[in-house]
Order: structure tokens, then C-alpha cells, then sequence
């Protein structure tokens, strides 16, 4: 038995959802074997599924996206590390009910790939999701010695709305030590930077951009691009529309400009975790995260545990507090059968406060059904 599930956003971690499972299936099947491998697919909890897999958790002080100092984590092994943007730069890290949507800065998220570097970290991964910023990676770039100056000579101010007044982007000063990394983007989106599916059309409102905010969001960063067009040639621009570029406001493109290999965040971290062979020993997979719904589908975690266990012949069900798929999309998606906190406990409200203990309760089900 394999439990490869996402975090329960607001509820449980992915750790916490294994832990609660595997209690559920023993009240029923007391010797059953269980392997816990809690996944994520880039965003926030990334680096917490790399150190439950063995990573070692690595802490530093790095700047909030505020600019405030914050204690964020990356996780390493061996040569591996795994950086997570949202530590250093994700709305978890504002204030409750602050957003800055034009002054939110990924300059923590350099520093986190920087502290990486320093650690010996020879291929990283770079997972990105629940971002704050709709900076374009400028920020990142900055922390990892690039300048982007006004027409005084003056760096711009922090976020995607200073990039407005950007009128030299000087990338010289780089870290030399990036152009002998793999750099891996692991992100579940792939938008464009800018335009109708870029990054402020599309997650700006998310981060509190009002209409006013996203125009001039977009417009900040179509500049961001043409001014590093002249400093870094056309591969600037080819990367501003390329998949992924528009991934955590735009810290996608920043990634692309050091050379990062876009992937789908699921599918690398599922090699990072050591997926494969923990599959080859499982007889039924469960999968799941909080909400199973259309973006599931579109390169979430339980979509892709399931490609691949599917691949490999193995039958898998899911777990989630919330169900918003029919029996056919679930089918499709390599899921025989979903299993909601809510068919336990229709009340939501509860089942967001009790969801560890209604989560057993689930499982319990589960091993009625599967295993005996």
C-alpha cells in the first residue's frame, strides 16, 4: 500500500494526510503494510515532501517578500536541493489580509537559491507556486547579483511596479556558479508572462491586483522583457513567451533567463521523492489533496501520481476534502474512485476543523472496500 497524496491546504500537510490514512486503513487491517510518500508538485509544501523523503531540512534568514527578514527552508541530499519560492516569497509570508501586489519583491526566493549554491547544491530544484509577487523574478535576479537601473543610474524600486521605470538591466554580475547548476522550474502552470493568460491577467487578482494593477502589472513586465531583450538578446523575449514564464508572477521567466529546464512540478518532484520504486512495491495507490476539481487535472499532484501509476498497471483511489469531478473525469485521469471528506461528514465547516479525525474515518472505508 502506497499513500502518495498532497497537502489538505488550510487542514493538513502531506505528512499529516499519510499519517491520518494509514491510522484509518490499521483500525480495519491492523498488519497492513503501509509506504508514505507525501508529494507536491512545486508549490507550498514542496520542500516539506522532499524532507519527509529523507532531504535534509536546511534553514537561513532570507527577506520576506516585504522586504522584512524570514526564516525560510530549503531541502538537500547529496548534490539535490530542493527550493521552494513560497518559503521566501509566498502570500503565506504577508500579513493576514495584506497583499502588495505592486511592491511584493522574489529577492528572499535569490537569496534561497544562493544559500543552495553555498551548500554544494549541484542540480536544483526550483518549485514555484503561492507566490506574492508579480515581479518577474526581477527580485531573484537582483539577490543573485543582477542590476536594474532607472535612467538615473538608481536600482528600481522592488516589485513588478517599479519595473516600470526600468531602463538598464545589467546581467554581468550574475553568479558565476549558475551556469554550472541544473537549474530545474518545477511548476504546475505554464502561462506566458504577459497578455491575456500571462502572469498578472490570470493570478494578479489572486494577489489582491485590482483591474487598475494588472494593466499596469502587464505593462511593467512586457517592458521588463523588452529592456532585458537588449541586454540579453532574443532568447529574453522567446522566454517571456515560453511555458512557464508567467509560473509565481513571473518568476518563471526569471528562472528561464538562468537557464532553468522547465518541468511539470508533479513529474519532478515524483523523481526527486523516488517515486518509481516505491510504486514497483505498492498493490493499490491513494492519492489525493484538499479539493479534486478541473485543475486537478490540469498538472496537479493526484493527476500525476495517478499518470504514472496507471502507467506502471497499478489501481489507484483518492482522498480529498472536497469532490467537484464526475466518475468519467476521474476515470480518465487514471482515479477508480475518489473519496470526499464530505461523504463522511456533510457539514464542510467540520470537516475543515475535524479533518485528520473525518480523514480516518475515510480510510477505514477504504480498507472495507479495497482490502478485505
Amino acid at each position: 500500500m502506497l499513500i502518495a497524496a498532497d497537502k489538505f491546504k488550510g487542514s493538513l500537510t502531506a505528512v499529516q494526510v499519510a499519517e491520518r490514512v494509514t491510522a484509518g486503513l490499521r483500525r480495519v487491517v491492523p498488519d497492513l503494510t503501509v509506504e508514505a510518500l507525501p508529494v507536491a508538485d512545486g508549490g507550498d509544501g514542496t520542500v516539506d515532501a522532499a524532507v519527509a523523503a529523507g532531504f535534509e531540512r536546511r534553514e537561513v534568514r532570507v527577506a520576506g517578500p516585504l522586504g522584512e527578514e524570514v526564516t525560510a527552508a530549503f531541502a538537500l541530499r547529496g548534490p539535490t536541493a530542493v527550493v521552494e519560492m513560497a518559503e521566501a516569497s509566498g502570500l503565506q509570508r504577508l500579513p493576514a489580509g495584506v497583499f502588495a501586489p505592486l511592491t511584493a519583491s522574489t529577492y528572499g526566493s535569490g537569496e534561497l537559491l544562493r544559500a543552495a549554491l553555498d551548500a554544494g547544491a549541484r542540480t536544483i530544484v526550483f518549485g514555484v507556486g503561492g507566490s506574492a509577487t508579480t515581479d518577474g523574478g526581477a527580485g531573484m535576479l537582483s539577490a543573485l547579483g543582477a542590476r536594474f537601473l532607472n535612467e538615473g543610474g538608481e536600482p528600481v524600486a522592488p516589485g513588478g511596479g517599479g519595473l516600470a521605470d526600468l531602463a538598464r538591466a545589467d546581467l554581468s554580475g550574475l553568479d558565476p556558479r549558475l551556469s554550472s547548476v541544473e537549474l530545474v522550474l518545477a511548476s504546475d502552470v505554464d502561462n506566458p508572462l504577459t497578455g491575456p493568460k500571462g502572469a498578472p491577467a490570470v493570478y494578479g487578482p489572486q494577489k489582491g491586483a485590482s483591474p487598475d494593477d494588472v494593466e499596469a502589472l502587464d505593462a511593467a513586465l512586457a517592458h521588463f522583457a523588452k529592456v532585458l531583450e537588449a541586454e540579453a538578446g532574443p532568447r529574453a523575449a522567446e522566454y517571456a513567451a515560453s511555458p512557464g514564464a508567467g509560473a509565481a508572477g513571473g518568476i518563471g521567466y526569471g528562472a528561464l533567463l538562468l537557464g532553468a529546464r522547465f518541468r511539470p512540478g508533479i513529474e519532478v518532484m515524483l523523481d526527486v521523492l523516488g517515486f518509481a520504486p516505491a510504486l514497483e512495491r505498492a498493490s493499490l495507490v491513494i492519492t489525493g489533496e484538499g479539493s479534486l476539481d478541473e485543475q486537478t487535472l490540469h498538472g496537479k499532484a493526484p493527476a500525476g501520481v495517478a499518470a504514472a501509476a496507471r502507467a506502471a498497471g497499478k489501481e489507484v483511489v483518492a482522498v480529498c476534502g472536497r469532490l467537484a469531478l464526475p466518475t468519467q473525469a476521474l476515470e480518465r485521469a487514471g482515479i477508480r474512485q475518489a473519496y470526499p471528506l464530505t461523504s463522511v461528514e456533510p457539514d464542510v465547516a467540520r470537516c475543515i476543523a475535524e479533518a485528520g479525525p473525518i480523514l480516518e474515518d475515510v480510510a477505514e472505508r477504504i480498507a472495507r472496500d479495497r482490502l478485505v
